[in-house]
């Protein structure tokens, strides 16, 4: 992506103009922008965070769970506030710890 005020072809800008900001865009299965990284060329792409983000739009999308700051596949994660009690006892059968009221974290779920 190139600065919106960056006018002409490549060969007519200099290497200040060309500048890109690099952007990581992640696409659901529904074909909607899941997420956007962006980042300076001058940074390189964290591409560990980058596969951490494909693990947890793909679980998120199936699992009616969260993924909390720091997640790894594998680790636990947090039923979405949004699902109701007895939903939450059918998906979740063997039960959650609750560290605060509203926040229900479980073993991540097999998809």
């Amino acid at each position: 992506m190139l600065p919106a005020l960056a006018e002409g072809g490549s060969a007519t800008r200099t290497p200040a103009d060309n500048a890109t900001v690099r952007t990581v865009y992640v696409i659901g299965p529904d074909k909607q922008i899941k997420a956007m990284i962006s980042y300076p060329m001058s940074t390189g792409r964290n591409f560990d965070e980058v596969l951490r983000l494909v693990d947890s739009a793909q679980l998120t999308a199936e699992a009616k769970v969260a993924t909390p700051v720091n997640w790894k596949p594998g680790e636990d994660v947090i039923i979405l506030p949004a699902v109701q009690e007895t939903e939450a006892k059918e998906r979740f059968p063997a039960g959650w710890k609750a560290p605060l009221p509203y926040m229900r974290v479980v073993p991540q779920p097999a998809t």
